[in-house]
């Protein structure tokens, strides 16, 4: 089974206004809201490439029951933690340019911290968790590397995509799979990276440094998966960008889904690199038929 972990969900309400003026009335021309978090995103994704999860995390008050709630109405399996607090809202303002405005966030307390330590306990060999996302201020920093501890001691495969330099201690614990953007990746090593040429060697320090696949999101200019054995580039499918939220989340999806399939890794990089593609290429994320019409459209290339 795959297990996602969102620890600081969110309601995502999008807003679009087609001529956005600071200090004025402005209407908004088209509306929506969606359960938010980088792993509720993966496990949406998920199903809709046929693949079953599991959504674990913290919510709480009339935001939280709307995200359980519209998850279940998906058919997506959900063991969240409940909260005091309201489970945050975030605004995403669609203009000439995208604005966020991200909520905090409740607090979150002892007792229900440890309940999630329970519930990563309870993992067995060859399950997947997959740690996505932001780590509320009252959780520790290192948190996700004790959850990987705990998860790899199961015998669960770990699947990790967060940004910071906190990253180069989590991937100790051996993730199975991490995937840095280009500019995250340069952001641990505190250097510009702008290039496949240039990601390539840092890429190769993160399997040193205990990551068993890495795959780093290079925009415009494609994707890469660094392994033990090669390195592979990917090139991008054209299309009209209209939604940069949730790519990211969507390729470690469909990563994941084609993996646990047939374990193709390649195989599961064109796939990811399509679901991240389709999800950019929609108002919302992918669906399986965006996927399927994509796959055959990445190229993927040995480059090392």
């Amino acid at each position: 089974m795959i297990y996602t972990c969102t620890l600081n969900p969110s309601v995502d309400y999008i807003l679009h206004v087609n001529d956005f003026q600071l200090g004025d009335l402005n209407r908004v021309s088209f509306e929506a809201h969606y359960p938010g978090g980088k792993g509720i995103n993966v496990s949406r994704v998920l199903k809709r490439v046929g693949v079953e999860s599991q959504v674990l995390g913290f919510i709480g008050g009339f935001t939280g029951s709307y995200i359980e709630g519209f998850l279940r109405e998906e058919g997506i399996s959900t063991n969240f933690i409940r909260v005091n607090g309201d489970t945050r809202i975030n605004i995403k303002l669609k203009t000439k340019s995208e604005t966020e405005i991200n909520g905090q966030g409740p607090e979150i307390k002892d007792s229900q911290f440890r309940q999630l330590f329970k519930q990563v306990e309870s993992l067995q060999d060859g399950d997947i968790l997959v740690l996505a996302g932001s780590i509320p201020g009252s959780l520790p920093g290192n948190l996700y590397q004790s959850l990987s501890k705990l998860a790899k001691k199961q015998g669960a495969k770990v699947v990790v995509d967060m940004s910071g330099k906190a990253l180069l201690d989590v991937v100790k614990q051996e993730p199975f799979f991490i995937k840095p953007n280009h500019h995250e990746l340069g952001e641990m090593f505190d250097v510009i990276i702008e290039t496949p040429e240039e990601a390539i060697p840092y890429g190769q320090k993160l399997l040193e440094f205990g990551a068993k696949h890495v795959v780093i999101s290079m925009a415009e200019k494609g994707a890469l998966l660094v392994t033990k054995d090669a390195v592979y580039q990917a090139s991008v499918s054209k299309g009209t960008v209209k939604n940069s939220v949730g790519a990211g989340d969507s390729l470690v999806a469909g990563f994941l889904g084609a993996y646990v399939q047939d374990g193709d890794i390649v195989q599961a990089f064109r796939t990811g690199v399509a679901s991240g593609s389709a999800t950019a290429f929609s108002l919302e994320l992918c669906t399986w038929e965006d996927v399927q019409s994509l796959v055959p459209k990445v190229e993927i290339k040995r480059i090392g």
